[in-house]
């Protein structure tokens, strides 16, 4: 079962640190060089200088993590809750597809736990690179200074029906980022609000939507922890920061992430068109209907692989559907049926891995391999000569993640793209 607790987070002191839309960041992973420029010159309390910090010359960065953090916390810009509490959080959006949406969670402190069955599983593959840089910064800061969006079954909404009184007052903090989503939270300290989240949690898996690398950094670094000796099970180092997300909360969406593959040689270029001959029904398409309609439904309801496609030699739109379910059976003889049927897999299988000849490290490592997060970017990438090929993406169900995580299976990287991300610098979870 899962195990939450209130969070005695480290908050930014609003009346010294100034407005909280100036403080906060988006994840680490989606910020570049010059974003980072942009967020630090924001204030010289961004959280982004904890998050992906530099120091001069010779310097350590993560060193420089840690006397800032502790910088920070004499000057009282953080200040840390004593007492604990759930906060509410909300997330007013309007995703890729125009929608306007509200997603509901609450951050808490959730216990570490192995991968597995009735507690928390992952959904997608990681890489060991962004593992290690997250553990140097954590073993300096000792605090989680990002959060990790998990999701959680509650099909009545009765922890958020207990946290929405707390809501219908202003909002601790509130903050707009670049993409217009409006992040406000609120604390929520109601004892009775506790136990209801405790109850139905204790009932569900938790399932990371986002932030693989912060989990399994979290575990490592309880594990060097406890091999010194130091605290026992109730430390605060075996909890982990998080926002949790009901499945069924009616904000909750997936966008997809389209693939591109570039270096493709006329002998790949032949041998992926004979197998889309063979195994693939082809149309032509306008740009307009390049990306396909959403699978719906449960995943072993779900039609077989269909997707865009574009072939840089030829520019011509089109549409591949798998000509028959058993092409991906055979393909993936050692997966689950719910993995043989999930776009991004099967994609990998027959495409990817088959003709075009990429392997796993090339894919981990975006070696003749991207993504897009729209298809005007994909296509974007193919006008610039910097890709050969664009493969246009559905959706992947909600109920689908469910099903491969339930048969013990991690999908390929950027299977599902949940919008919005949340921010860093909300909250942040002290491990000591």
């Amino acid at each position: 079962m899962a195990e939450i607790r209130p969070l005695h987070a480290l908050s930014y002191d609003l009346t010294v640190a100034g407005a909280l839309e100036l403080l906060v960041a988006p994840p680490y992973d989606v910020i570049d060089a010059q974003q980072r420029t942009a967020l630090a010159a924001h204030s010289p309390y961004n959280v982004v200088a904890l998050d992906l910090p530099e120091a001069a010359g010779s310097d350590d960065p993560y060193e420089a993590a840690g006397a800032l953090m502790t910088n920070w916390l004499q000057q009282g810009i953080l200040v840390h809750d004593d007492e604990g509490a759930l906060w509410a959080h909300t997330q007013d959006y309007v995703g890729p597809d125009g929608v306007k949406r509200t997603r509901r969670g609450f951050f808490c402190a959730v216990r570490i736990e192995e991968y597995g069955p009735g507690r928390v599983r992952p959904h997608e593959r990681t890489h060991p690179g962004p593992k290690e840089d997250r553990l140097r910064l954590t073993r300096a800061t000792r605090t989680n200074v990002s959060p990790i969006f998990s999701l959680y079954s509650d099909p009545n909404q009765a922890v958020w029906a207990a946290l929405a009184p707390s809501t219908a007052q202003p909002p601790w903090g509130e903050a707009v980022d670049a993409e217009g989503t409006v992040h406000r939270i609120w604390r929520v300290p109601d004892p009775d609000v506790l136990r209801i989240a405790q109850e139905i949690t204790a009932a569900s898996e938790l399932l990371i939507a986002d932030g693989h690398h912060r989990y399994e950094t979290a575990q490592a670094y309880a594990a060097e922890v406890d091999s010194t000796g130091a605290g026992d099970g109730s430390d605060a180092h075996h909890f982990v920061l998080m926002c949790l997300v009901a499945l069924e909360d009616p904000g909750l969406t997936i966008f997809p992430t389209h693939r591109l593959v570039a270096g493709v040689d006329d002998a790949r270029h032949a041998a992926l068109w004979e197998t889309l001959e063979r195994d693939f029904v082809i149309e032509e398409v306008t740009i307009e209907q390049l990306a396909p309609e959403s699978a719906s439904g449960l995943a072993g309801a779900s039609p077989t692989l269909q997707l865009g496609f574009i072939d840089a030699r030829e520019r011509r739109p089109l549409r591949l559907t798998l000509k028959d379910q058993a092409i991906a059976d055979a393909a993936l003889p050692t997966h689950s049926d719910a993995y043989r049927r999930l776009d991004t897999g099967v994609l990998e299988a027959i495409l990817l891995k088959g003709p075009l000849g990429l392997t796993d490290d090339d894919i981990s490592h975006l070696h003749n391999f991207g993504y897009a997060r729209r298809p005007t970017d994909a296509l974007a990438a193919l006008d610039a000569g910097t890709f050969d090929l664009a493969f246009i993406m559905r959706p992947t169900p909600v109920e689908q993640v469910k099903e491969v995580a339930a048969a013990g299976e991690n999908m390929p990287p950027k299977s599902t793209y949940f919008f919005p991300k949340l921010l860093t610098g909300l909250l942040l979870n002290p491990l000591y």
